[in-house]
């Protein structure tokens, strides 16, 4: 895995960092989750464990190997991200969506996930379709091209957030497992 996203990451010329302009999603309170990630696309695939920080002004992913090591640490502000792999090579773009669309081949729809991984429709488009169990969570969606099949945690478990993510747009399958989370103070 390492070895794909390294040669996927030489395909970039690293470039000046963009300017940021702070700018707040009051709608998206922090959290932090640890899980794993297995993405298939264009006919290769590759998995990591996850560790994602999620703040109205800042995200930070790092994807790591089984044995704890940072493969690639990438971070989100408004109009700018960075993705930083494990020989400290830094890779810029103006969102998380276009350098991993970029940098990695396939894209990480994180604008949208921040909600989809609550188990709730991301603001300004309607879905295409929206499937709802018996208590209404939310477990199916189809929106922005793609489809979600969220796998919900039991009532008593982390309040019944979903658990698992099974995402795919186009040729690309996106497979999120969440082990754990921390929500508001608790989040750093």
């Amino acid at each position: 895995w390492a070895l794909a996203m390294l040669s996927a990451c030489a395909a970039l010329t690293p470039v000046p960092r963009p300017a940021a302009q702070v700018a707040g999603d009051a709608a998206s309170a922090p959290f932090e989750l640890l899980g794993r990630v297995v993405v298939r696309f264009d006919d290769r695939a590759f998995s990591s464990t996850v560790r994602w920080q999620h703040s109205a002004a800042l995200d930070e992913i790092w994807l790591m190997s089984p044995l704890g090591q940072t493969l690639a640490y990438i971070r989100g502000e408004p109009e700018t991200a960075t993705l930083t792999t494990a020989d400290q090579t830094q890779y810029y773009a103006d969102s998380i969506e276009n350098l991993t669309r970029r940098a990695l081949g396939w894209e990480l729809p994180l604008a949208r996930l921040k909600y989809w991984v609550r188990g709730e429709v991301a603001p300004g488009g309607a879905p295409a379709y929206v499937e709802r169990d018996e208590a209404r969570h939310l477990v199916v969606l189809t929106q922005y091209g793609w489809r979600a099949v969220l796998t919900r945690y039991p009532p008593g478990e982390f309040g019944g957030l979903p658990r698992r993510l099974d995402l795919a747009s186009g040729t690309s399958e996106i497979r999120l497992v969440i082990d754990s989370w921390r929500f508001g103070e608790e989040a750093p």
